[in-house]
């Protein structure tokens, strides 16, 4: 009997840890992203002085690279310090895409709009990244535009250490920011709008952010100057979220703060880590408290450290994360960057990021991973590359949906319109507007969802009624499954087709 009973216990127990996650080797969701840093011309482009049609040949090389491992999003900087990759009302053209702050490209060519087109033909989504508060990269204010709110309202700027940043704590700066994220959603057919980890700047020794005539002006009774700083940057995530689901409700808003909170040795809700400097006390942003409001549809905490590195964990780290989730997806942030360039001696193993995947993976809470940055893996490494796409990104998968959106898909309506000997086109009816055309290998019978190994192409159709997919594509297939995403991200149900393949 009390073998018996152990048993019992045993097995329920088993259950029960079975029940959290079960791993699964092709998930059929899961973030897949890179961060495309501009700043400096980090990862692209390489030159602003190059021809655009060198800089659009490194581009592609960059998507096609990410396409090839499965990669189903990019996160471009499209803002780096003041400045934009695109043509604003509210900031100069950036000296790193055209090599002089405020000349706009040859023939006026529209830049971001064709990034964002190009990454949706393959099938990735787009996040335009900015840096709200980072006014200049340098001290060599003489390479800024006259358009540079540098030269327009010096009165907004702060100088910290070797750069000037944007004063978080004026109202007008957050007028300034709202309508600059207004313009980018308005304008243009993005996924997301992303901030990195950049609020108010990491803390220099024996230097001072002078921000206190301002802090005693606009403080509330009785309310400190890091609570004051936190309410600054609450308010402009704040704001922020709700003028995107305002002007385009399926744009998401995501943030990738610190990975370090705070540590437990500051706060006992903190995680077992020692960091020099925490996201909440040193940069003053309070992503636990965006996520419980619902003010974000994603975090990507950045994780940047290996996984057992004693002063801050990557395993401890994920977990804390995951213990603190609410409302929000979540992913995981990878220094890809640190890859046998790094004085851990953890990064010098080939399965170090690949364990981080796994663990990211394993872990109910996280729904996918984003690595820093696009360069990191493309010119070196192969070898963790090789692995990292037969052990994990074999096969395609989807994007997360926003747990945040209400948005229900209806019924889509499409058949075969027509044959050629190279294609078959497709005509399709719904009352949505569409991202892309999802087609599965198929018996004759409909299934409730079809896994992302039968998966036979994934079209970028564009608002189209008609589209078109090469025969080789169907490998001779007699019955396809088709489904479609809306631009909320929320798959349809599926339509078998028959087809001829002759």
């Amino acid at each position: 009997m009390t073998k018996f009973f152990l048993l019992l216990l045993s097995f329920a127990a088993l259950i029960s840890c079975s029940s959290l996650q079960s791993y699964n080797k092709h998930p059929k969701t899961e973030f897949r992203g890179v961060w495309i840093a501009t700043v400096v011309n980090i990862d692209w482009p390489k030159n602003g002085l190059d021809e655009i049609e060198k800089q659009k040949k490194d581009y592609l090389e960059i998507l096609d690279f990410y396409q090839n491992l499965n990669f189903n999003a990019v996160i471009v900087q499209i803002r780096t310090a003041g400045d934009s990759f695109y043509r604003s009302e509210y900031a100069p053209w950036s000296r790193f895409l055209t090599g002089k702050e405020g000349k706009a490209p040859k023939e006026n060519f529209d830049v971001l709009g064709w990034m964002i087109n190009e990454a949706h033909s393959r099938g990735m989504e787009f996040h335009a990244w900015l840096n709200p508060y980072r006014a200049t990269f340098d001290l060599e204010t003489e390479v800024l535009s006259p358009t540079h709110d540098f030269n327009l309202h010096p009165e907004w700027m702060v100088k910290y250490g070797k750069k000037y940043y944007y004063n978080p704590g004026l109202p007008e700066v957050q007028e300034k920011m709202v309508s600059i994220m207004k313009e980018v959603v308005a304008d243009y057919d993005i996924d997301a709008i992303h901030f990195d980890d950049y609020f108010y700047p990491y803390k220099i020794k024996d230097k001072v952010f002078q921000d206190s005539s301002c802090y005693e002006f606009y403080k509330r009774p009785k309310q400190s100057i890091a609570d004051w700083r936190r309410s600054n940057i609450d308010s402009l995530v704040k704001k922020t979220y709700r003028t995107i689901k305002k002007e385009k409700p399926w744009v998401q808003f995501g943030i990738s703060p610190f990975g370090v909170w705070k540590n437990k040795s500051t706060d006992p809700k903190g995680s077992d880590t020692k960091a020099g400097q925490t996201t909440y006390e040193d940069l003053y942003a309070d992503p636990l408290l965006w996520m419980k409001k619902g003010w974000v549809d994603y975090l990507i905490p950045q994780v940047y450290w290996s996984m057992d590195l004693p002063v801050a964990s990557h395993s401890k780290i994920v977990d804390w994360w995951a213990q603190n989730k609410s409302n929000s997806n979540l992913y995981i942030g990878n220094g890809a960057y640190k890859i046998r360039n790094n004085s851990d001696h953890a990064w010098q193993k080939k399965k170090e990021l690949p364990n981080q995947l796994k663990l990211a993976r394993n872990t109910q809470q996280m729904s996918g991973n984003a690595f820093f940055s696009a360069k990191s893996l493309m010119k070196n490494n192969s070898d963790v590359v090789k692995y990292i796409k037969r052990k994990y990104y074999k096969k395609a998968a989807l994007t997360p949906i926003s747990s945040l959106t209400k948005n229900t898909f209806n019924e889509v309506k499409v058949q075969v319109s027509k044959h050629s000997e190279e294609k078959i086109e497709f005509t399709v009816n719904s009352p949505q507007k569409l991202r892309y055309a999802i087609i599965y290998d198929s018996g004759k019978k409909t299934k409730l969802t079809y896994p992302t190994t039968k998966l036979l192409n994934k079209t970028f159709i564009d608002d189209s009624s008609i589209f078109s997919i090469s025969k080789s594509e169907f490998k001779g297939k007699k019955h396809i499954a088709i489904t479609f995403i809306n631009y909320y991200g929320r798959e349809s149900k599926p339509t078998v087709l028959k087809i001829k393949n002759d």
